[in-house]
């Protein structure tokens, strides 16, 4: 039997030429291993939070975008429906346009007495369908004039007038909604250089019959 010599402990085997100090070191780099570990074990937090908010960062871009590409698609539908609602104004303007002068002749048709029989039927679908187009007629005599919606053919003065005044409606003028597509020929007349405006001689005279009656 072998003997153990007491005091002894067995070590380990150094491979010759290698100092007892060469084994240290692999239990020093064991330990930095163990440290090291648990910050290892962050890493892929630290990388899914920097992922998650690239993601997020994108999706704050293409939200923008889509809600910048639908702003620009709302204004194109509405552009597109105000003009065609515009070329088909301009289109029933100019048909309106070129029946303006048939209008004239059943209007001077009625003056005169002549609007009777098939003629006056057929003077009247018309003037029922050109006014479901919306064509409207408009000008009276005794009205303001209005450069805007009238244009003056011929010009007096008259003394019983207080501002320019259309006297004489010499054609119709006609507009589909705001839109005029002939203004109203006219006749106007304006105040009597010099002379008092008639509602002006009424409230003088009125003052005067007020003022020369006093109680006594």
């Amino acid at each position: 039997m072998t003997e153990e010599t007491p005091g002894f402990e067995e070590k380990p085997d150094v491979p010759s030429g290698a100092t007892p100090d060469d084994a240290e070191p692999k239990a020093a780099d064991s330990s930095e291993e163990e440290t090291a570990a648990p910050a290892g074990d962050l890493d892929p937090t630290v990388g899914l939070t920097a992922q998650l908010d690239q993601v997020r960062t994108a999706l704050g871009e293409r939200t923008a975008d889509l809600q910048r590409l639908q702003a620009e698609y709302q204004n194109y539908r509405r552009r597109v429906e105000r003009d065609r609602v515009s070329v088909k104004e301009i289109a029933v303007a100019n048909l309106l346009s070129e029946l303006l002068p048939v209008l004239d002749d059943v209007g001077r048709a009625r003056e005169h007495g002549e609007l009777v029989g098939g003629f006056k039927s057929v003077a009247e679908s018309m003037e029922t369908v050109v006014a479901k187009l919306g064509l409207q007629q408009f000008g009276k005599e005794g009205e303001p004039f209005d450069p805007t919606i009238h244009e003056a053919l011929m010009h007096s003065y008259a003394p019983d007038v207080t501002e320019t005044t259309c006297v004489a409606i010499l054609q119709p003028g006609y507009r589909i909604g705001e839109r005029t597509i002939r203004p109203a020929r006219v006749a106007v007349a304006e105040p009597q250089p010099g002379a008092t405006p008639a509602a002006a001689k009424e409230e003088k005279t009125d003052d005067e019959e007020s003022g020369g009656t006093e109680e006594v």
